[in-house]
């Protein structure tokens, strides 16, 4: 299933459903999101904690695909977060977002979880960076993931491979905030389209 949802109409599209609703949300201007306090997601590794809490609109996908948002947010504690999100179950899944750090950086990058343990690549940028797009490619079970500051040139993060294979994703956005609460974030557009990313 390909699709570009905006979320301008008042209600969430049929295609999609909640994994954590959030404490509030609205729809219209696109989708904003204010978090519940201490939500997150990691597996074990180093922290040695379990959390699978944070929000996620989700859609169902199946095959190879490129899904792609630009969101906006207001980062106000460490580590408030918002971004994509590809999900085979609790113990598998990949997400990339800015983590902020304090008000003069922040962490771009991502967690891969492979059967129950979370890894964390990052790279730090300015806080003034409020504003973002990010895009992960599928080909088959290999996902690249990239960012992009103006939504027209885009960086890659990493090239990253899930261990367990799914026939069918859950794939959207998503937002948590581990230490504090009401994290607000716009996603201006979420896109799942044909998959652009070609191996040589």
């Amino acid at each position: 299933m390909y699709l570009e949802e905006k979320f301008l109409q008042p209600t969430i599209p049929n295609a999609f459903h909640w994994f954590n609703e959030p404490a509030k949300y609205q729809v219209g201007k696109g989708l904003e999101i204010f978090t519940h306090e201490k939500t997150d997601f990691w597996q074990k590794t180093h922290y040695g904690f379990q959390r699978d809490d944070g929000h996620c609109l989700f859609t169902k996908q199946s095959g190879d695909f490129t899904l792609m948002t630009q969101v906006e947010f207001r980062s106000q504690e460490k580590y408030d977060q918002c971004g994509l999100m590809v999900r085979g179950d609790r113990k598998n899944w990949i997400k990339v977002s800015t983590e902020y750090e304090n008000e003069t950086h922040s962490r771009l990058g991502s967690v891969v979880t492979n059967l129950g343990y979370s890894d964390w690549a990052t790279q730090d940028i300015p806080s003034s960076h409020q504003q973002i797009g990010y895009r992960i490619s599928k080909n088959g079970r290999d996902f690249l993931l990239e960012s992009s500051f103006n939504g027209q040139d885009w960086a890659q993060l990493r090239i990253a491979h899930l261990h367990r294979s799914f026939e069918q994703l859950e794939v959207g956005v998503y937002a948590c905030s581990p230490i504090g609460k009401d994290f607000w974030c716009r996603f201006q557009s979420l896109a799942i389209s044909k998959n652009e990313w070609f191996l040589l």
